[in-house]
């Protein structure tokens, strides 16, 4: 198992190199390996182009190398069946490979374990499971869309340590430091689309563009802006700039409006906003994973804008849990991630 998971933690290594390119598809990495020796690597590049699986045959053919008789990695079970791309079941039949070690099975009800019971049918090995939390959380936004229809929300929050995400005037810049900021471009670039609130877009006057350290734009995913005064939030939007504007005033519009998204083959949203539509985004049952970044910083004041606002719960039951915890530092500050768990 150990050697399993060695190839299989190369081929999650290659598929994150699709971060932000293969929406509304996932990131899918492939290694070939025969006698310990890799003969070809690939990942999905770009929606609409080869698969991993297809680009590592590319490639060993590239580099020279047969792959009759060798094992392939792959983070997630092949399509089965024809889409814009031939199945990568057929390439794989075609290509001699004896093995099939899989990280995790396409969530998709309708070809869940298809591929596998194609492949062992034609006398192929398969191995699944392998490296299989890491390859789920992987592409945790897209298995959420294809079985559910919606997008799968993450709530981004900056505070200090108690709490605090902008002074009274709403000076908010910078909380948080310079390496846990090149963390918030990650989670844009992995972002089909990110959300915000009036206030945030009035106050702030926020881009949220992907940039590398030198400013220079790599990405401007679709965005929103959550106001209960859509019309003039739309006169005040920047000439030239393509900004939309919402009104979600319950759970019932958050519902409809995230299935209307997810009809548009939006997978994911980053939540970057305030206090006040982080509340109604939880109350709506909306957020599926939060990641707070903490500042060591105590800022203090009455006044002072709390990260999540909303009505005043009369006992701690009343507080959203959350559950598979993880912790990671960022320079000084510390993120603390969790998937929402909903009474």
């Amino acid at each position: 198992m150990q050697e399993l998971e060695f190839y299989m933690d190369k081929a999650l290594f290659l598929a994150r190199r699709g971060l932000g390119t293969t929406s509304p598809n996932p990131m899918v990495g492939a290694v070939i390996v025969k006698d310990g020796i890799i003969l070809g690597n690939g990942w999905h590049v770009r929606a609409g182009e080869g698969h991993a699986e297809v680009n590592a045959f590319a490639d060993a053919a590239k580099k020279g190398n047969d792959v009759n008789g060798a094992d392939i990695f792959v983070t997630l079970e092949p399509c089965s069946t024809r889409g814009r791309t031939p199945a990568c079941t057929d390439a794989i039949l075609a290509s001699g490979v004896k093995k099939v070690v899989i990280g995790c099975l396409d969530p998709n009800p309708k070809h869940a374990g298809r591929a596998v019971r194609i492949l062992e049918d034609a006398g192929i090995e398969v191995v699944s499971g392998v490296l299989e939390k890491e390859c789920l959380c992987l592409n945790e936004a897209f298995f959420h869309w294809i079985t559910t229809g919606k997008p799968f929300v993450l709530l981004k929050i900056a505070q200090t340590l108690d709490g605090k995400i902008a002074c009274y005037n709403g000076v908010s810049q910078w909380i948080t430091g310079k390496e846990a900021r090149n963390r918030v471009m990650d989670l844009r670039m992995w972002a089909d689309c990110v959300m915000t609130g009036g206030t945030t877009f009035r106050v702030d006057k926020p881009r949220f563009t992907v940039r590398d350290d030198n400013g220079t734009v790599l990405k401007i995913p679709r965005r929103i802006v959550v106001t209960n005064d859509v019309e003039n939030m739309k006169k005040s939007c920047p000439e030239g700039e393509n900004w939309e504007f919402v009104s979600l005033k319950n759970a019932e519009a958050w519902e409809k409006f995230l299935l209307e998204l997810g009809s548009e083959n939006v997978t994911s949203i980053l939540l970057e906003c305030g206090g006040t539509l982080a509340a109604s985004a939880l109350n709506a049952k909306a957020v599926n994973k939060v990641e707070f970044h903490i500042a060591p910083k105590i800022l203090g004041g009455e006044k002072s804008i709390l990260s999540v606002a909303g009505s005043s719960p009369e006992s701690l039951e009343k507080a959203w849990l959350l559950e598979d915890v993880k912790y990671t530092q960022y320079g000084k500050d510390l993120a603390f991630s969790g998937l929402v768990k909903y009474k």
